[in-house]
């Protein structure tokens, strides 16, 4: 049987989006499929699972990531979806644990790719305001207006996951100094 969930998580939340999916696994509810804001489950209570995501370099299908892929495969670990560059990873629960990033540097390297992420499609939206808002500004359409708006909406979430992302850098920056 197979069970779906509607839930909103940002880039900047995957570590709450890890503890969520750790915790359906134990009440019995095995990911087995992600979409955007939709988690479909395999009821399933035999089994217990350490789920982890990560922000790939590349796409899944690229070359470096299927070669990544494999080489978790050959630790155990499964990819039980993809979307877009994000991968969700399980491994089986036991007394090991399962972490992707091992160190502290690996953590800050993927707060980076998280980081650059937003860099890049935050230009993109700031242009679609300028646009809208010429739109709106000669026109004076709702639907502009409306437009326009929900770009701003986008940016505002972008620079506060820019900054949430940001400051996890810095923390875990600042924890690498002292460990050192």
């Amino acid at each position: 049987m197979t069970v779906t969930k509607y839930k909103v998580y940002f880039a900047w939340d995957y570590e709450k989006e890890e503890a969520w999916l750790n915790e359906m696994s134990n009440k019995g509810y095995q990911l087995v499929h992600v979409g955007i804001f939709k988690y479909v489950f395999e009821v399933d209570h035999s089994k217990r699972y350490i789920y982890r995501l990560e922000l790939l370099d590349q796409l899944p299908s690229h070359p470096s990531s299927v070669d990544y892929m494999k080489f978790l495969e050959e630790t155990g670990v499964e990819c039980v979806s993809t979307i877009l560059r994000w991968a969700y990873f399980r491994k089986e629960a036991g007394e090991n644990g399962f972490e992707l990033y091992s160190d502290i540097a690996s953590r800050i390297k993927h707060y980076k790719r998280i980081q650059l992420l937003f860099i890049a499609v935050t230009p993109v939206n700031v242009m679609s305001i300028i646009n809208m808002g010429n739109i709106y500004s000669r026109t004076h359409s709702l639907s502009a207006l409306i437009a326009t708006i929900l770009v701003v909406i986008i940016v505002l979430m972008l620079a506060t996951g820019l900054y949430r992302v940001s400051m996890q850098i810095a923390k875990l920056s600042h924890d690498k100094l002292f460990r050192e």
